[in-house]
């Protein structure tokens, strides 16, 4: 955990945080369990937009770290399953939900807050409807994620070995939906301004893809 991190976490909740070796320890499991390797790089960089989201609002940080590093359990390799049939049925929320309060349990996490934990994993999907200021920030740096030049690396990058991007195609159709649907689901003012910039970068390449490629993307 970065001294940068910690300060941030400290202003949201001063005097209120349990212990960092709890976080250090999950954050080493989620590490070795985020397969492939790319997605490891979700958890860090979702927390920190979690920091800049929350900003101003009184919340449990404890709760939105847990979550933030759990909430996508069920998409790793050797959590999902390898069965294309089986994996196309896949409810990876359902999974978390079951996986992820033993997990708390062992690296040492406060039990009293799990349910908050599990209301803000059942609920980041842009298509939920968050209960907590918790699952609220998450869900919204969530999308943020999937927006500007990050959300496009992790698009591409799941071109030809994920389902559902068999072709550069397929991923240019999901990268213009996002940008269409994702940014009037985001429900704070601190994610709407974030995200204008992410937008921007969004457009501008989908824009130059479709000059590049001439009606010749397949």
């Amino acid at each position: 955990m970065s001294c940068e991190f910690m300060s941030c976490e400290l202003t949201v909740k001063a005097g209120n945080l349990i212990s960092f070796e709890w976080r250090e320890t999950l954050s080493e499991y989620v590490r070795l369990n985020a397969l492939p390797v790319e997605k490891y790089g979700h958890q860090p960089r979702l927390y920190a937009l979690t920091l800049k989201v929350g900003a101003g609002l009184a919340y449990d940080d404890d709760v939105v770290y847990a979550a933030t590093w759990l909430h996508d359990l069920g998409v790793f390799a050797g959590h999902r399953p390898e069965d294309l049939q089986q994996l196309a049925r896949w409810d990876h929320v359902a999974y978390a939900v079951e996986k992820v309060p033993g997990i708390l349990d062992e690296c040492g996490f406060d039990g009293t807050k799990v349910a908050a934990v599990l209301e803000c994993i059942r609920n980041h999907q842009p298509k939920d409807e968050p209960q907590s200021v918790e699952s609220t920030i998450l869900r919204d740096a969530d999308i943020l994620e999937q927006l500007g030049a990050v959300g496009i690396m992790r698009t591409v990058c799941k071109v030809g070995r994920d389902t559902r991007f068999a072709t550069f195609s397929d991923a240019a159709a999901s990268l213009q939906k996002a940008i269409v649907e994702l940014p009037g689901k985001l429900r704070l003012e601190t994610s709407r301004k974030l995200a204008r910039e992410r937008m921007r970068v969004h457009r501008e390449f989908l824009a130059a893809l479709a000059g590049e490629a001439d009606g010749r993307l397949f």
